[in-house]
């Protein structure tokens, strides 16, 4: 297997929402075309021309930015795909001067695995889930 890194590579929705929900029809989708347009970067990692692997890296344009969706196609995990994916957008980040640091959400058990041998530390962080917003939850 000979798998590509690409940054920013042309996607259309219609592929993104293949990889990241196959469960889902395609007609109940996000629109990956929006998320696209507010990125800084994204990375694809494709075996020929399939997309098998995705991370996105939203901004703040301050000094934040943000690793989203990282995502590798179960017939290709476990062979480093993900890792590399991080390293990629990790890299791309750096290009830019004015961004300091990159967050990631993720389960304690995954960050451990697979986050903090890309260079993640861990921090205490907020968040609050918008829903309970506007059912009046939270006052």
């Amino acid at each position: 297997m000979s798998v590509e890194y690409r940054r920013r590579p042309a996607l259309t929705s219609e592929v993104l929402g293949e990889l990241l929900e196959p469960k889902t029809p395609p007609d109940q989708r996000q629109d990956y075309d929006q998320v696209l347009a507010r990125s800084l970067t994204w990375i694809g990692a494709f075996d020929g021309e399939r997309l098998i692997g995705y991370a996105n890296v939203a901004w703040d344009g301050g000094v934040h930015a943000f690793l989203l969706d990282p995502t590798v196609h179960p017939a290709f995990r476990r062979r480093g795909v993900g890792t590399r994916l991080v390293k990629e957008a990790l890299a791309a980040v750096a290009e830019h001067p004015e961004i300091e640091w990159v967050h990631v959400d993720s389960s304690e058990e995954l960050m451990e695995r697979f986050y903090f041998p890309t260079g993640f530390r861990p921090t205490a962080a907020g968040l609050v889930w918008v829903q309970n917003v506007r059912e009046g939850k939270i006052s």
